[in-house]
């Protein structure tokens, strides 16, 4: 019979069984772990490192919240140039969780952890009334040279803008798993399946350590507000405007589809695995992604003054600070 959780901390039990024995050591940096009783983590840097920190918190299904919460954190350490170490994790789950639940959520953390040689190094797990479904927050600890360490405000005027992958991927992957029944009475299930399995992109850590390896001015993930959001945030970081080509934006035709039928904007849908980045010589980065089997194309530069401009044929649109992101009005919502 399914353990159901009472209200309060994970009793020592559950959490050796569904947390604990779930993680697996990968770091050699990680002094202290995660274990019963410790209250902290250490992580040993050497000289001349730079700590990192990221944090994030996310709310979502079973199916993905563990994947979305892992990749959300570290992808924000990698745009800074850092090597993610370890991540600690928060887990706040609604009263009448399963403990199966907690199994399964730290399970998936723990694999995709896995696919990017990160450790959970520390956390809590908690269940309590103040949620309605499950709360993963988690901070994440990465390393950097003093020298190496990429801002998001690094971009200079006449630096190409270079996107990897494509815009709306994370939104399209939720939407597709989310509103199934709804995206069924106008496209085909195969387009659907191969919307979902958007997931499999989420990582950007792969491009930003070609990227830092290249040289790059600024770095910066596509989270909520969609590509739109991601420019604006760029440019106002770095004091600095941008011309961009709206066809040349890398998208999806399944991520067209979806947001077609449900009268959202792709642009401003929220696209975690999607990465920004301003470099002197774009053709040459974006060869250099091509080559490791990365998406990435050239969309545009960035210029002097404060001007945001999207460029569409003869239309020119100004971009805004961002609003909510597309997902809201569909209704759901990742990280």
């Amino acid at each position: 019979m399914e353990k159901i959780l009472k209200i309060g901390k994970l009793g020592e039990n559950s959490l050796k069984r569904s947390v604990l024995k779930q993680l697996h050591k990968r770091r050699a940096e990680v002094v202290v772990g995660a274990a019963v009783g410790e209250d902290c983590a250490a992580v040993k840097l050497e000289e001349g490192d730079l700590a990192v920190l990221s944090t994030d918190p996310i709310t979502g299904a079973l199916s993905d919240i563990g994947l979305l919460a892992v990749h959300i954190t570290a992808n924000d350490l990698a745009c800074s140039g850092a090597e993610a170490i370890g991540l600690m994790v928060t887990l706040l789950m609604p009263e009448g969780s399963l403990e199966s639940h907690v199994r399964s959520i730290m399970r998936q953390i723990d694999d995709e952890c896995g696919k990017i040689g990160v450790e959970v190094i520390g956390g809590h797990t908690e269940v309590t009334d103040a949620v309605t479904r499950p709360l993963v927050s988690v901070t994440g600890v990465g390393r950097v040279r003093k020298d190496g360490f990429i801002s998001s405000g690094g971009a200079e005027a006449g630096q190409s803008i270079v996107m990897t992958k494509w815009a709306g991927l994370e939104g399209s992957a939720i939407l597709a798993a989310d509103q199934r029944e709804e995206l069924q009475k106008r496209l085909p299930d195969a387009l659907i399946d191969r919307a979902a399995g958007f997931s499999q992109y989420l990582s950007v850590v792969p491009e930003s350590r070609i990227a830092r390896d290249f040289g790059v001015g600024a770095m910066h993930d596509v989270t909520e507000g969609g590509i739109f959001g991601a420019l604006w945030e760029l440019a106002e970081a770095s004091h600095k405007g941008l011309e961009v080509f709206l066809r040349d934006i890398p998208i999806r035709q399944e991520t067209v589809e979806i947001c077609n039928h449900l009268d959202i904007n792709p642009y401003m849908l929220v696209s975690g695995g999607a990465l920004l980045m301003t470099a002197d010589d774009g053709e040459g980065l974006t060869e250099a992604l091509m080559q490791a089997g990365i998406n990435a194309a050239v969309i545009g530069h960035i210029t002097e003054g404060n001007d945001r401009i999207i460029k569409y044929k003869d239309e020119v649109r100004y971009l805004d600070r961002p609003g909510a992101d597309e997902l809201y009005r569909a209704g759901k919502i990742g990280g």
